[in-house]
């Protein structure tokens, strides 16, 4: 029924013979389309049984499909409707990736990308510290250490009992609604560089807090939104598209 022959990159040479079925060839370029339709199932798949399970499900395609042209089932009205239905989607997507899709330049991206970041509003955001204790006599005796000279760091690594004082205490960089409330209080009206005077008491015990930093959070970058506003982009220029065509129809 079927013949293998050794495969070679679709890049290489996309017509490539890879396998026969019943006289039937099967080819680079129908793996490739395999591959866009059928690979997400097979997505966990090492690169060669992925592509081993993809001429499979290819194969089994085919013959189930020569069984269905047996049987006559190509012929029936309720096919063809089915079939000309397909056809239409499949030439709507192939309209929309050559005259919308192909169409954006990276240079429209950027453009667009740059013209979205001016509108932001972004939020301030600070980088604490802090050393957790189970007393307050504890957070005002660490106080006093740091009041004379102690180092914030080698102390939260000594004496604090959260998970980050392997870190020094470090939490990162947060926005309002990150922490709770006497916290995040106590954070953002601190000036960058001080460290709390007075213990602040939370459910989780008695915290010394240390601001590093603060500042209005970044923008994120051209790099991780690309993808989104090459995407609002195509359904701007799908809808205008199809405003434009549906135009100059007689519906």
């Amino acid at each position: 029924i079927m013949g293998m022959t050794s495969s070679y990159p679709a890049s290489a040479q996309e017509d490539k013979v890879i396998a026969t079925l019943n006289g039937q060839q099967i080819t680079e370029a129908d793996m490739a389309l395999a591959e866009e339709q059928l690979g997400a199932q097979f997505g966990r798949l090492p690169e060669a049984e992925r592509r081993v399970a993809l001429l499979s499900a290819l194969i089994d395609l085919k013959l189930l499909a020569n069984a269905a042209v047996e049987q006559k089932i190509d012929e029936s009205d309720e096919f063809k409707q089915q079939q000309e239905f397909l056809r239409n989607q499949a030439l709507h997507s192939a309209f929309i990736e050559k005259n919308v899709i192909e169409q954006i330049t990276d240079d429209e991206v950027k453009a667009r990308y740059d013209e979205e970041v001016k509108k932001l509003t972004m939020p301030e955001e600070v980088h604490a510290r802090h050393i957790l204790v189970e007393s307050e006599d504890e957070a005002k005796a660490i106080i006093k250490q740091l009041d004379d000279g102690g180092n914030f760091e080698e102390i939260a690594k000594e004496k604090s009992k959260d998970g980050a004082a392997a870190n020094g205490g470090d939490l990162g960089y947060f926005t309002k609604g990150r922490m709770v409330p006497e916290f995040e209080t106590a954070a953002f009206a601190m000036e960058s560089g001080s460290y709390s005077k007075e213990p602040i008491k939370t459910q989780f015990g008695w915290h010394v807090l240390k601001v590093d930093d603060k500042r209005q959070q970044p923008a994120p970058t051209l790099e991780q939104v690309s993808d989104e506003v090459r995407s609002v982009i195509v359904r701007e220029k799908y809808v205008a598209t199809l405003k434009d065509i549906r135009g100059k129809a007689d519906v």
